[in-house]
Formats: structure tokens, C-alpha cells, sequence
């Protein structure tokens, strides 16, 4: 495998669909998604337009602070939102790193059924973005892998 195709095949993952967060899925599904700017209009109405009832919470002095913490708030959570998908995609690079090095060189797998297969990786298949090792025609997972020695 030459350093343009592996370069073709990381760069990929950065748009890749499947590497998507769960939350972000849901997020993305949703026709109400709510963003900064959105969230920044509902305040500054609720704001604008204090309760009458007296309920300190949507409207007065206290009102403001509340609104303020949701703020910070919602803000943590955009940007642990964006972390999340940034380590996905960051862990799917170097699982597939990890797999291009291994190509050649004789391994020990767990078959999922309890026996063990010995074989030279022929291969790397990708599936959703994470890497599987082909070894004796089949694709095994990364994380049944048991043992990796030089080829011979």
C-alpha cells in the first residue's frame, strides 16, 4: 500500500457519515435542532418580556443569572458534543494505522466462538471507518486480535 492511498483513506474519515456520534445522529435527525443562535433569541425574548406572576425563575433579577448558567451550559455542552466526535474520529485514524502495520505480519485471533486462528494479515478491510484485518479470507475485528509476530 503506497502513502497516497493511506493519506486518501485517513482524509476520508473526516467526512465520513459513519464515524458520526450518536448524539450528533439524533441531533441531525431532528428538524428542531437547537443552536447558539437560537438559544441566544429565546433568551433575550424571555428577557424582554418578564413574567407577571412573580415567578423569579423567568423573568427579574434572579431570571437573568438563570439564564446566564443555561448559557454556559449549553455552551459545555456544544463543546463536549464536538470532543466526542473528535476522539471518534481520532481513535477510527489510528485503529487504521494500527491495521495498515500489520499487514504481513503473522497474528493470533480470537474467531469470537472460542478457538484461535493464526494466520498473515493478507489485508484491511473497512467497515463504518474501523479497520478489519483479513487474514485466511476472513475479516476479523480489531479487538479480537490476540498476538502479533514477524512473518517467516
Amino acid at each position: 500500500m503506497d502513502v497516497a492511498n493511506l493519506s486518501d483513506a485517513v482524509a476520508s474519515l473526516a467526512t465520513n457519515p459513519n464515524l458520526k456520534s450518536a448524539s450528533q445522529q439524533a441531533l441531525a435527525k431532528s428538524n428542531s435542532k437547537l443552536d447558539m443562535e437560537a438559544f441566544l433569541k429565546i433568551m433575550a425574548a424571555s428577557m424582554s418580556n418578564p413574567s407577571f406572576s412573580g415567578d423569579s425563575s423567568s423573568g427579574g433579577a434572579s431570571g437573568a443569572t438563570d439564564y446566564v448558567s443555561q448559557l454556559a451550559q449549553f455552551s459545555v455542552l456544544q463543546e463536549l458534543t464536538d470532543l466526542e466526535t473528535t476522539i471518534a474520529q481520532s481513535a477510527a485514524i489510528q485503529q487504521q494505522q494500527q491495521a495498515f502495520a500489520l499487514m504481513g505480519k503473522k497474528v493470533m485471533l480470537n474467531d469470537g466462538q472460542g478457538s484461535t486462528i493464526e494466520g498473515t494479515v493478507s489485508g484491511v478491510q473497512f467497515s463504518k471507518g474501523y479497520a478489519k484485518l483479513m487474514v485466511n479470507g476472513q475479516a476479523y475485528s480489531m479487538g479480537n486480535l490476540i498476538q502479533v509476530g514477524d512473518a517467516k
